[in-house]
């Protein structure tokens, strides 16, 4: 056994040696859990027992964080635990933590058919750069560090595709204890996530004559060479709602209402998955495939109608 360390030295060794190896985005959210959440509760431990991870699962929910936010801090936690151990400055035996159960249903907000089409139709008769970036969004369920990473090169108007090939995203960058914010225009995390996606015959109808006078390098939602930032476009969205007196809606809404209309349209799951990125179609299977009241009655109807 090498000479032990505590929780803190080994996770600056680790984060050294991960740097090489993950993106920067992936990286900086890495260090952003261990800043808030990691160091300190164990930065001055130099052994760390399953009850103490538990009792810290258990503040973590307490304070209000997701069962989701909890699980990543654990992912982080194990990766640099397993680090110390292979290096033999740790010591290291798997945990297995529990989680309450989870009472409350989160539902996803959508937009309904008649706000969908009132904003659409607005965008139509009062075209402007941002205001298209709303109608990208409902009409190719694109996220929106992808959307504000887009340039006219990216919208095929011969083949009527949308390509999707990077994200904007505005990343936290820890250094030394001091945190700042750093904007980075990368490709999307996983594989999955570059893809094509086919416009509608609206959406290419309104783009086909603009590709033809526009930069291609240029960014779409500042048609300029300098792009927005999603902070930025998300408060601009926002005051958009407002102004068309629609529900409050999150931009992701924006994203589930294309992928519920596409369910809705009785899309199949894959097909669905493939054009949102998802990177397994369980993902979307969870979301966004939910049977309704009749679905259900009419199940149970054939069930018994095959027993007849």
């Amino acid at each position: 056994m090498n000479e032990q360390k505590q929780f803190l030295e080994v996770t600056r060794l680790w984060k050294v040696d991960k740097k090489h190896y993950v993106k920067k985005s992936s990286f900086s959210a890495y260090a952003l859990l261990i800043e808030n959440h990691l160091l300190p509760t164990f930065g001055e431990k130099c052994e760390i027992g399953e009850s103490e991870v538990q009792t810290f699962v258990f503040q973590k929910l307490h304070t209000g964080l997701s069962h989701k936010t909890v699980k990543d801090i654990l992912i982080v936690l194990k990766m640099i635990l397993k680090f110390g151990a292979k290096n033999k400055w740790m010591e290291y035996s798997p945990f297995d933590i529990q989680f309450p159960t989870e009472r409350e249903k989160h539902n996803i907000e959508i937009l309904n058919r008649v706000d969908q089409k009132k904003i659409m139709h607005y965008v139509q008769e009062h075209f402007t750069f941002r205001n298209l970036g709303v109608y990208i969004c409902l009409s190719a369920g694109v996220r929106i560090g992808e959307v504000c990473a887009l340039t006219w090169e990216d919208i095929d108007t011969d083949n009527g595709i949308i390509n999707v090939r990077r994200t904007i995203q505005r990343i936290y960058v820890v250094e030394d204890g001091i945190r700042k914010t750093e904007l980075i225009l990368d490709t999307p995390k996983t594989k999955n996530s570059i893809r094509e996606i086919p416009m509608s015959k609206d959406l290419l109808r309104m783009l086909k004559p603009i590709k033809r006078i526009v930069n291609k390098s240029f960014f779409v939602l500042t048609n300029d060479s300098k792009p927005t930032e999603p902070r930025t476009y998300r408060s601009y969205y926002k005051n958009l709602m407002r102004a068309l007196g629609m529900p409050e809606l999150k931009f992701h809404g924006l994203r589930h209402s294309f992928a519920t209309r596409c369910i809705e349209s009785n899309c199949d799951y894959k097909t669905v998955s493939v054009l949102l990125g998802h990177s397994n179609i369980s993902t979307t299977l969870n979301l966004y495939v939910h049977p309704n009241l009749e679905q259900k009655k009419k199940a149970i109807e054939q069930m018994f109608k095959s027993l007849r």
